[in-house]
């Protein structure tokens, strides 16, 4: 009897730890899109050129990225209540000094830090969870866990363009005040403490080669899609990261605890999807950025009409979720990669033929067609990814995939920014000003990445992953 009620009380305190980090995953996956809508209005407050806030989206992006592959041994090292907690009070004090800054090096300062409490809050987060729950609820609080990181997009541009419109932009940064002080409480309260903490070495020379290639790169692709910054400029900096990039490949490979393990990578299906998949994120992430520009720079919209519009995208990534395991059941992982990635590069092509007299259902049918294909691609590319890495190297696998994550979704960004530039270019204006001509061009130089991210898949074998996907495909070689 005097076990039930500490029973019953355990399966309490797990539910609460699910819920809390579900709501960090959604405090870290909001902040990465909600200022999208808000970027004209915010670059008014700044004195600067729109494109140039995409900065405040990459640093973000870019830091969490350098800081994920860390978390893990921060955690063992220090222990999860004491890292879930402090990364929540460094993100919630961080999101404030955000909406309180009044220059675009002050806000991208802050967005670093905040960046660095998010790269902490969630993958520590999800370690509290696989800690606390057991294994027979592991399958519904790991699904519990991912799905706010699907609707948080959903929401973040109409979100922030309906605070832009009707209050202020510096609102989308104060709402995570409330949010975290109550996650900082909960999380110290119910997360236990664990036994003796595990002190493995800390690998700081990888940690700093590839934080500085990572940077380096990342703030290149930033100064190329800048209306101020000279090319040499920017291929110093990308010079820097190659570099470093090339060092960090030399340590990493010969070190007995590396920051991040690519022996993974020797698996044919783990590394196309890394490679190929890395290309169909980076120009997928392009979209969150050039959408609301166009619709507000080029359509006239105000913030919250602009959101709106933007939400078709992630309702139809919303919709795939419903069949998109039987259709990789149905047709298997290499043809799915194939045909919708070709459908997905077109969906990016089509944004380039909307105009400001394209009919509003027009619009919502590309956008929402865009964001049914692009869904069933990342569900493919996420699950062949694991398929076939053995379990040893599951963790480190795990790590790298989260980390090239992180980058490329900055990357994105970054390209929708130089796209833009390239555009003016090509028209013979300057980058100062974009017009509807500038959009155009900028999505169909995107929409040549995703096309490009299909290569790889030629070179998998039919049967790619069918103990995953349940695929039954007759036994036939690759394409060469």
């Amino acid at each position: 009897m005097s076990d039930s009620p500490t029973a019953a009380a355990r399966s309490h305190d797990s539910t609460l730890i699910v819920m809390l980090v579900a709501a960090a995953y959604f405090m870290e996956n909001l902040d990465g899109t909600i200022i999208a809508t808000a970027l004209p209005q915010m670059a008014h407050s700044f004195g600067v050129h729109p494109v140039d806030l995409s900065i405040g989206i990459t640093s973000y992006l870019l830091t969490l990225a350098v800081f994920i592959p860390i978390s893990g041994w921060a955690a063992d090292r220090f222990g999860v209540r004491n890292v879930f907690t402090a990364a929540l009070l460094v993100f919630t004090a961080a999101s404030v000094a955000c909406g309180m800054t009044d220059g675009l090096v002050s806000f991208t300062a802050a967005r670093v830090v905040q960046g660095i409490g998010g790269a902490m809050m969630v993958p520590v987060g999800r370690l509290a969870v696989l800690r606390a729950t057991p294994k027979d609820g592991l399958m519904r609080a790991i699904a519990f866990v991912t799905w706010p990181g699907l609707v948080a997009p959903v929401i973040g541009p109409p979100l922030g363009g309906f605070i832009t419109t009707y209050s202020s932009w510096r609102w989308i940064f104060y709402i995570n005040l409330p949010l975290g002080l109550i996650g900082i409480v909960l999380a110290w309260r119910f997360i236990r403490t664990a036994g003796a903490s595990e002190r493995r070495p800390f690998d700081v020379i990888g940690f700093v080669l590839c934080g500085l290639s990572g940077t380096a790169v990342m703030y290149a692709m930033e100064l190329l899609g800048r209306v101020d910054t000279h090319w040499t400029q920017a291929l110093a900096f990308l010079a820097v990261g190659l570099v470093a990039g090339a060092a960090a490949l030399f340590h990493v490979r010969r070190t007995a605890h590396p920051v991040i393990d690519l022996s993974a990578l020797r698996v044919k299906t783990f590394a196309a999807s890394m490679a190929g998949g890395s290309l169909f994120r980076v120009s997928i992430s392009a979209v969150p950025f050039l959408l609301p520009l166009m619709f507000q720079l080029g359509f006239g919209m105000n913030a919250f009409r602009s959101g709106l519009l933007t939400l078709a995208v992630f309702a139809g990534n919303l919709s795939m979720k419903i069949v998109s395991t039987q259709v990789m059941r149905r047709y298997g992982f290499r043809s799915v990669l194939l045909v919708n990635g070709v459908l997905a590069a077109l969906s990016l092509a089509a944004m380039s033929l909307l105009t400001p007299e394209t009919p509003y259902w027009i619009i919502v049918a590309v956008l929402f067609a865009s964001g049914l294909v692009r869904s069933l691609q990342f569900g493919a590319i996420n699950t062949l990814s694991f398929a076939d890495v053995p379990k040893p190297q599951m963790s480190g696998a795990s790590t790298l995939s989260s980390t090239v994550q992180q980058l490329t979704i900055g990357m994105g960004v970054a390209l929708g920014a130089i796209a833009l530039r390239i555009a003016a270019w090509l028209h013979g204006h300057g980058a100062q000003s974009v017009t509807n001509a500038d959009f155009s061009v900028a999505f169909l130089l995107v929409s040549a990445v995703g096309f490009a991210s299909i290569f790889d898949v030629f070179g998998l074998d039919a049967r790619a992953g069918a103990h995953v996907s349940g695929h039954r495909a007759p036994r036939t070689g690759a394409i060469r």
